[in-house]
């Protein structure tokens, strides 16, 4: 069977990351977030003929996943308080770094625009995950240990930075846009658990695993 991937779009505090990891690891496959971001940092801090002979090097050892393997997992929760500032070619770098992951191996991938990289694919399934904002308050203050004020800042904050990034870097899409996604879940009504077994069930039925 082919390689497919699972593309995870999620608004802060509604649980996706969680979702997403929980899904991964019930499939046997690697889930890629902040990893891809880190690797795509270093490369583009390369000059232009190290970052050939790195490509070179990456590209016949069978892609970007065994670098990204080696990168530390980034913490659950990680907030952008700052504005969003665009950088076209670090942007560039992570499209590489997906849409090698996307030929060479199943995996998930969350964040990072994965979606609208690796739209047309027919082995990609794109995910939305939503939640009422006092759900998300509540489990922001769980897991950060901050006030209800400092949930309600983080939450804005974050899903503000990625709105503008993904509205720049699809050339105006919009994030939350339903149409962008083969299936988007409220967390809270559908829950944790039962999200990814939805998933896996739309899996089987697009005969993907």
């Amino acid at each position: 069977m082919k390689n497919y991937v699972i593309t995870f779009a999620r608004g802060f505090g509604t649980g996706g990351k969680e979702i997403a990891s929980k899904l991964a690891k019930e499939l046997g496959i690697h889930c890629y977030e902040n990893r891809i971001l880190t690797l795509a940092s270093q490369m583009s801090g390369l000059n232009e003929q190290l970052f050939q002979e790195v490509n070179e090097k990456v590209r016949s050892n069978g892609g970007f996943s065994s670098f990204l393997k080696g990168l530390p997992r980034a913490n659950s929760y990680i907030a952008r308080n700052e504005k969003f500032v665009s950088d076209d070619t670090l942007f560039d770098y992570q499209k590489q770094i997906i849409e090698n992951l996307a030929d060479t191996e199943s995996c998930v991938i969350v964040g990072k625009c994965a979606d609208w990289v690796l739209r047309g694919r027919d082995n990609v399934v794109s995910i939305y995950i939503e939640a009422p904002r006092d759900f998300c308050v509540k489990r922001t203050m769980a897991h950060m240990g901050v006030t209800e004020e400092v949930a309600n800042a983080t939450i804005a904050h974050t899903d503000k930075y990625r709105a503008d990034y993904y509205k720049y870097y699809t050339h105006g899409n919009y994030w939350t846009n339903p149409v962008n996604y083969d299936l988007t879940l409220n967390s809270e009504k559908v829950g944790i658990e039962n999200c990814v077994k939805t998933i896996k069930a739309y899996l089987e039925i697009k005969g993907l695993i």
